[in-house]
C-alpha cells in the first residue's frame, strides 16, 4: 500500500508527458482556427476592403504567401480609403449617408492624390517624364492638386512648380513650400488672362522645355483637361465605392472643380448600376448648376456689378467653376440632378459635422454633405447616398474656418436650419 502514491505520481507524470506531446501538434491547429475565425469577421483596418478574398488569411501569411504586403513608398498608400456612415446625417434623413474619406489618402491627403499619381504614370508611359532627370511638373491649382503633386513628385523623382491664386488659404501655399515645391501666387484673373494661374503654369512649362540652359524638361500637368484625371477615379474611386457598398448604391453626390471625380465615378457607376443617380453639388457663384440643369453656364453672381471676386464668387475652395472642362464633359451626360449650396449652408454644415460627429473637414466637403442631405430628402427614407470628404479642415483654418468660427459647447443645431424645409434654396 505504501507504494501506491509513488505509482499514482509516476502514472500522472507519464500521462502529462503524453498529453503534452499530443497537444503540441494539436495546438497550432486550434490557434489557426481561432485567428481564421477572427479574420472572417474583421476586415483590414482602414483599407476599405469588402469581401472574403480581401480578409487576412493566416495560413497564407504563415507560408509567406504575400497576402499581407508592406507598401513601397508613400504613393503606394494612395487609394483604398475608408467608407463610413455619417451618423447624424443618416439619422436626420432616414437614409444611409456614407462618406468616402478621401482626406485619408496617404499622399497629399485628398482625392487629388489619385489624380497626381495617374497624371505622372501616364506621362512616364508616354516618355514625357523621366525620374531624377531634373524634369519639373508645372500646375495651376487652388491648392489641393498642388499639394498632391508636390508629394508624389518628391516620391517619384521630380520637382514641382505650383501657380495658385493669391486669395486662397495661406496654409496651402505654406504646406507646398514645406514639401519642396516652388510656389507662385498670382492675382485672381479670368481664364482668358495670360496670368490666370492655369495659363501661367502652362507658359512656364513651355519656357522650361525651350531653355537649353535649364536641366530637364517642363511638363504641364493640366489637371482640368488631362483625361488621366477622370480615369483615376473611374479605375480607383468608383470601383472601391461599388465594392465597399456591395453594389447597393442609390445616389452618388459630389462637387466639381476639374470635374474628374464626378465624371470618373459616374462613368464607372452607370456601367454597373444603370439606375444610380449622379448628383452635382455646386457652390454659389459657380455656373455648373445651370450648365447641368439648363445647358447655360451662368450664375446669378455673374451679373454685372454683383461680383466680388475674379474667380467663382464663394468662400468655398476646390470646387465650382465658370467654364467647361474636358474632365467635366466626360461625365456631364450622366449627371441626373444638381443642387446649389450657398456659403451659409456650407459654413453651417461644417460646424454641424464637428458638433454632431467630430468630423473636421474643409469647405468642399461641407458642400458635398449639404447636397447629400438634399438628395436624401428628394429620394425619401431608406436609400443609400454616397458622397466625398475631400480634405481636412486644417487646410482651411485661415479662411473658411476663420469665418465658420469655433464650435464651443454647442450641441443644439438643427438640420432644418441648414438645409431649409423643402430644398427651396436651389436655383
Amino acid at each position: 500500500m505504501e507504494n501506491r502514491p509513488k505509482i499514482y505520481a509516476t502514472a500522472a507524470f507519464v500521462t502529462g508527458i503524453l498529453l503534452a506531446l499530443g497537444y503540441k501538434d494539436f495546438y497550432p491547429e486550434l490557434e489557426r482556427r481561432f485567428w481564421r475565425r477572427r479574420a472572417e469577421n474583421k476586415t483590414l483596418v482602414g483599407a476599405g476592403l469588402h469581401n472574403k478574398d480581401d480578409h487576412i488569411n493566416l495560413e497564407d501569411h504563415e507560408r509567406g504567401g504575400g497576402v499581407i504586403k508592406v507598401p513601397e513608398g508613400i504613393e503606394a498608400c494612395i487609394g483604398n480609403t475608408p467608407l463610413f456612415k455619417i451618423k447624424s446625417l443618416s439619422e436626420g434623413t432616414g437614409c444611409d449617408i456614407l462618406a468616402k474619406a478621401e482626406f485619408l489618402n496617404g499622399g497629399g491627403g485628398g482625392p487629388k492624390d489619385r489624380v497626381a499619381l495617374s497624371i505622372i504614370d501616364l506621362a512616364e508611359e508616354q516618355g514625357l517624364l523621366k525620374p531624377y532627370s531634373g524634369d519639373t511638373i508645372y500646375e495651376g491649382t487652388v491648392g489641393s492638386t498642388g499639394i498632391s503633386l508636390a508629394t508624389v513628385c518628391r516620391a517619384r523623382g521630380y520637382l514641382a512648380y505650383i501657380c495658385m491664386p493669391s486669395d486662397q488659404a495661406t496654409e496651402k501655399s505654406d504646406l507646398l513650400q514645406k514639401l519642396g515645391a516652388v510656389v507662385e501666387r498670382v492675382p485672381p484673373a479670368p481664364i482668358i488672362d495670360p496670368m490666370h494661374f492655369v495659363n501661367r503654369a502652362r507658359t512656364l512649362a513651355t519656357e522650361h522645355t525651350a531653355d537649353p540652359n535649364r536641366l530637364g524638361r517642363g511638363y504641364f500637368a493640366n489637371q482640368f483637361e488631362n483625361e488621366a484625371n477622370w480615369q483615376a477615379h473611374h479605375n480607383g474611386t468608383g470601383p472601391e465605392i461599388f465594392h465597399q457598398c456591395g453594389g447597393e448604391i442609390d445616389a452618388f453626390v459630389a462637387g466639381a472643380g476639374t470635374g474628374g471625380t464626378l465624371a470618373g465615378v459616374a462613368r464607372y457607376m452607370k456601367s454597373r448600376l444603370s439606375e444610380v443617380r449622379i448628383v452635382l453639388a455646386d457652390p454659389q457663384g459657380s455656373g455648373l448648376y445651370n450648365w447641368v440643369k439648363y445647358g447655360v453656364m451662368f450664375d446669378t453672381k455673374e451679373k454685372e456689378g454683383t461680383r466680388r471676386r475674379s474667380q467663382v464668387d464663394t468662400i468655398v475652395e476646390g470646387i465650382g467653376i465658370n467654364r467647361v472642362t474636358a474632365n467635366f464633359e466626360a461625365g456631364r451626360e450622366l449627371i441626373d440632378d444638381a443642387f446649389k449650396v450657398d456659403d451659409e449652408q456650407a459654413l453651417a454644415m461644417a460646424r454641424w459635422l464637428v458638433e454632431k460627429d467630430g468630423i473636421f473637414v474643409g469647405s468642399s466637403s461641407a458642400v458635398n454633405c449639404v447636397a447629400a442631405v438634399k438628395t436624401a430628402r428628394d429620394l425619401g427614407p431608406g436609400h443609400r447616398i454616397i458622397t466625398i470628404l475631400c480634405d481636412s479642415g486644417t487646410r482651411h483654418i485661415s479662411k473658411f474656418w476663420a469665418i465658420a468660427g469655433n464650435i464651443g459647447g454647442k450641441t443644439d443645431s438643427r438640420l432644418e436650419d441648414i438645409i431649409g424645409p423643402n430644398n427651396t434654396s436651389d436655383g
